[in-house]
């Protein structure tokens, strides 16, 4: 089948958001053929390049969404009517109420009045040549005005002011901007209509063309969320940092930056209330209408059921993840954990055994100098990830003040870049005087050079060369996180066959199973506790270690990943109508193309007798594709 594949900011982009994901399922499904479809964040991500695409990729088409130079369409008087009325519905759904309250207490009338607005303004985009125009203009920014004064709006939709209206409508340009795109054209052959099925790979604008795909074409579409693109906004700063939901244009006549003048009121009460409204029904508009919603793990799966998913179409499909770069890390911790459990045995067995977290008198008997018993070096706590405040490296350190005067020799390696904001590069700054202030250079003698117990590094340094390396000298990996979706440096800590502590948020019980200890969030006496019990039983952590290897390769291998989508895939044609019939070079029908299911009316497929009979290639509808290279496309059905 020919599967049009729907990215925001990542695949085939080098340093795209999953591409690394994509390009696995991509290259997995070699039996399939692909369209990319793909939406570009920034310059610098287009800048960047692509990666090298597999055969099966056949048509790829990129559009910004960082920039949209005015279209030049100038409405008409009718246009401009049908404008204002669907784009007034829109902005009227967004002032009515919370997204959480749809289907409860509105009207069927008024749960469709933003998909019929939505779609009202795809068909008005795709007769008259584009909204950006119309999306820029002072009749546009009027009718928010209208709709936010208009009785029963919110609260903060009613006192949004001049500077936030024009926010809202610079921030609802940019998200509308796949609306004016031409893959919709009537030319089944180069665009979304040629393709059997869309796989949007993320929520919100990825969606969007799915979504137009589907109304234009009826192809059906599939939503894959491993993180919910509502969470993200509710969570950022600012409106302005959410990805792919941006500043936008200015509202008026401008060229296209988008430094537009509702920046500086971005984060305006008014404004993240409408844009949580506007992202709030998106979501609920998509998993309307996905044939398919696969999250990735049962926290997004809450998220999308109370942002109103079928149970019945949601399907939860584990990241796949390489394990293959872990494999000589998990294989050398078996020989390690071994040699270390039987070095305990021996210490225990002479009267080394360890007491309560504040007793330390024992370890540093046990370790003759000052340090634990290990047997590559003293105990090392690994904490590996993005530096930024929902990390809470605070407490991480704080709690290894409890772990060091448990057990004195032990190390905690912070292995991470900020993250790219200076709120992150701020947070780094100060996790590292903090570090300082706990842990004051400690030497051995009067005459001898101090080292502090905690370091701060990145991957690609002297002292983490590889991510592999990060997790080598690790006897217990760290979470401390308040705030998580999926927690990816759990599973690769799993691979690598290290036990580890998290703290309880997002997937990490999901995830981690039973094979880890798992602490409250801002807990730091908890967490220290959780580390020193697991430092003081090497054996253990060698089980926990184990069982956690083999979880996460069962869970969260690149092999179950690509199994589950081609199921879905065949899944989701084998119930969707027959819009097409698939020829070879002598424009005979080729057998087995469609599912026998696909060709049955009624609950199968709902075709309804809608599609028309196949012509050979001499019939009515002209010469055959005698002369194509390879498997030629007849469209039915198509509207």
């Amino acid at each position: 089948m020919r599967i049009g594949l729907l990215t925001e900011g990542g695949y085939p982009y080098v340093n795209g958001d999953a591409a690394l994901w994509c390009d696995r399922l991509v290259r997995g499904l070699a039996r399939h053929e692909f369209d990319l479809y793909a939406l570009s964040r920034d310059e610098h991500q287009e800048s960047g390049g692509r990666v090298d695409l597999p055969p099966q990729v056949g048509r790829v088409r990129t559009a910004p969404l960082w920039t949209a130079p005015h279209d030049g369409v100038v409405y008409g008087r009718r246009a401009r009517r049908r404008f204002t009325e669907y784009y007034g519905h829109l902005v009227a759904a967004l002032c009515e109420g919370r997204p959480a309250d749809f289907g409860r207490s509105r009207s069927a009338a008024e749960a469709d009045r933003f998909g019929y607005a939505l779609y009202g303004l795809a068909e008005l985009a795709r007769d008259e040549g584009g909204l950006v125009g119309a999306l820029r203009a002072e009749y546009a920014v009027r009718a928010l005005e209208r709709a936010c004064r208009a009785p029963g709006a919110l609260r903060t939709a009613r006192e949004a002011r001049v500077p936030e209206l024009l926010a809202v409508a610079a921030h609802l340009e940019r998200a509308l901007r796949p609306l004016s795109l031409d893959w919709y054209e009537d030319d089944a052959d180069t665009g979304l209509g040629s393709v059997d099925l869309c796989h949007a790979t993320s929520g919100g604008a990825a969606a969007l063309p799915g979504l137009l795909a589907r109304h234009f074409f009826d192809v059906p579409l599939v939503v894959t969320e491993y993180g919910v693109r509502l969470r993200t906004h509710y969570l950022a700063p600012d409106a302005a940092s959410v990805p792919g939901s941006g500043s936008g244009a200015g509202t008026g006549t401008g060229s296209g930056s988008d430094a537009g003048s509702g920046f500086a009121a971005a984060g305006a009460p008014a404004v993240r209330a409408l844009l949580a409204a506007f992202h709030g029904r998106l979501a609920a508009e998509v998993y309307l209408k996905a044939a398919c919603v696969t999250p990735g793990n049962a926290h997004t799966r809450r998220w999308q059921e109370r942002c109103g998913a079928d149970r019945a179409k949601l399907r939860t499909v584990y990241p796949g993840m390489d394990a293959t770069r872990f494999a000589a890390v998990a294989e050398a911790a078996e020989v390690a954990e071994a040699a270390e459990v039987a070095e305990a045995a021996d210490v225990d067995g002479a009267g080394g055994a360890a007491g309560g977290l504040g007793g330390v008198g024992d370890d540093r008997e046990a370790g003759g100098a000052g340090e634990p018993v290990r047997g590559a070096g003293p105990d090392t706590l690994v904490w590996v990830g993005r530096v930024e405040p929902a990390k809470d490296l605070v407490s991480l350190l704080h709690a290894f003040a409890d772990v060091r005067r448990a057990r004195p020799g032990t190390r905690l390696r912070i292995v991470g870049a900020p993250a790219g904001t200076s709120e992150g590069a701020a947070y780094l700054g100060h996790c590292r005087m903090l570090a300082a202030q706990l842990f004051p250079d400690e030497a051995a003698g009067p005459h001898a050079v101090g080292e502090n117990p905690v370091s701060f590094e990145e991957v690609g340094g002297p002292e983490a060369p590889t991510l592999a390396d990060a997790y080598a000298d690790s006897s217990v990996v760290v979470l401390s996180s308040v705030v998580e979706g999926f927690p990816v440096g759990l599973v690769e800590a799993m691979f690598c066959g290290r036990a580890t502590v998290s703290t309880d948020v997002g997937a990490v019980v999901e995830v981690v199973g039973g094979t880890g200890l798992v602490v409250p969030p801002r807990n730091p006496r908890a967490l220290a506790e959780a580390c020193v019990a697991l430092l003081r039983d090497p054996g253990r952590r060698a089980r926990l270690g184990a069982a956690a290897r083999a979880r996460a390769l069962e869970l969260f291998s690149v092999e179950q990943n690509i199994a589950a989508f081609h199921g879905i895939y065949l899944d989701v044609v084998a119930r969707s109508p027959v819009r097409r019939v698939l020829v070879d070079a002598a424009g005979d029908p080729r057998p087995f193309a469609v599912p026998t299911e696909a060709w049955l009316p009624g609950r199968w497929t709902r075709l309804g007798g809608r599609t028309s009979p196949w012509r050979g290639p001499d019939g009515p509808g002209g010469p055959g594709p005698q002369e194509a290279a390879g498997p030629a496309v007849v469209t039915e059905g198509a509207r």
